[in-house]
């Protein structure tokens, strides 16, 4: 394995009832998605990279080597630059805010602190909260707290095991932001395990999926959410990711015009966002429909010219189509009836109304 930069993981490890092997070959920046099913090996694999678990094989973090059997090479956790974040929080009960942050940040030399405890609290939000004791907060504000004090530590990544899963809709639409905010705003990597479609959409910019304890694919987020022979595509959530750049703020209607590759999608949305900015679509299967031409007096704003890639059985009487809409892959959810009366064939032109988008982040 390479030295260089990027995270590598080539772990083995073998249980009674499950075996974890996977060669992990990840960016050194960004947020890499674990995703998949319970019981698949995300958390395992997470806990290896840590060494929390001695998994067999090899760990790499930008140059970093934190393993490598072949050269007798170990690591303890402790000596990892590495932040952890669990799904409950698990502050220190008898510390305040500001204490359970200083807590890794105190222990570190001063000339490893990359990330200041300033910065830390300004990222997360918490400059009013630094005086509470954790059993005052809510699950939000304790789970910012948390990856608040992982960040003090000044990790070379940070691993973070479905952080948001223990909280309610409310809290997890708290927490989100400040977590898009730290990609933006940091190059600190992030490993983030979840079995959230939607946390996948909003977050990742590099997607592991992983099956019975090996990597079933590894890419792009977009390109694997639409491809039909992957699990992302089956079930209710299936959905196309569009990345583009806000165009238009219709104040009056409260439409965000957003271009891309394939033309222009309208997305109803309460806030305006800066003309320039980039944006994340997240498009459901089930709300494109397809017309062979282009269709008149409908209350559907966006119509887009498609080809068809790809067409695929999904659930009884039902087939999924993956299209190319000017180089951006959408996915539509479709009868089997409407396909035969369409005649829908792969490398035909049809056009894509599309009834929902939402912004993914």
């Amino acid at each position: 394995m390479s030295a260089g930069p990027g995270i590598h993981a080539r772990l083995q490890l073998a249980r009674a009832d499950f075996t974890l092997d996977v060669d992990l070959r990840l960016p050194g920046d960004g947020v890499t998605a674990l995703f998949g099913p319970s019981g698949c090996g995300k958390t395992t694999c997470l806990r290896a990279i840590a060494g929390l678990e001695r998994a067999r094989g090899a760990v790499h973090v930008n140059g970093d080597v934190w393993q490598e059997d072949a050269g007798r090479t170990w690591v303890p956790t402790h000596r990892r630059a590495l932040g952890y974040v669990f799904q409950e929080a698990s502050l220190f009960a008898h510390l305040n805010v500001r204490r359970n942050i200083e807590y890794g940040w105190k222990r570190l030399p001063a000339a490893q602190r990359r990330v200041s405890l300033e910065h830390a609290v300004e990222l997360l939000g918490l400059s009013a909260l630094l005086a509470r004791m954790p059993q005052t907060l809510s699950g939000g504000e304790r789970q910012r707290v948390a990856i608040a004090r992982a960040l003090a530590a000044s990790p070379r990544v940070l691993l973070m095991d479905e952080p948001l899963a223990a909280l309610d809709a409310a809290r997890k639409a708290e927490v989100l932001p400040y977590l898009e905010r730290l990609q933006r705003e940091l190059r600190i990597p992030m490993l983030y395990v979840t079995h959230s479609a939607d946390e996948v959409a909003r977050l990742a910019t590099h997607l592991v999926l992983l099956r019975a304890g090996r990597v079933l694919a590894q890419g792009a987020p977009a390109a694997l959410m639409a491809r039909l022979d992957l699990p992302l595509a089956a079930g209710d959530g299936a959905a196309a990711l569009v990345h583009g750049r806000v165009q238009a703020w219709d104040g009056q209607d409260h439409l965000l015009t957003v271009g891309f590759a394939g033309g222009q999608l309208h997305v109803a949305t309460p806030r305006a966002r800066a003309l320039g900015e980039d944006a994340r679509l997240r498009v459901l299967a089930r709300d494109v429909s397809l017309a062979r031409s282009h269709p008149q007096a409908t209350s559907v704003l966006n119509v887009l010219p498609a080809r068809v890639v790809q067409i695929a059985p999904d659930a009884p009487g039902q087939v999924m189509v993956r299209l190319d809409a000017g180089g951006t892959a959408l996915v539509a959810r479709i009868t089997a009836r409407s396909r035969r009366e369409l005649a829908l064939a792969e490398g035909e032109l049809v056009f894509a109304q599309v009834k929902g988008v939402a912004l993914a982040d």
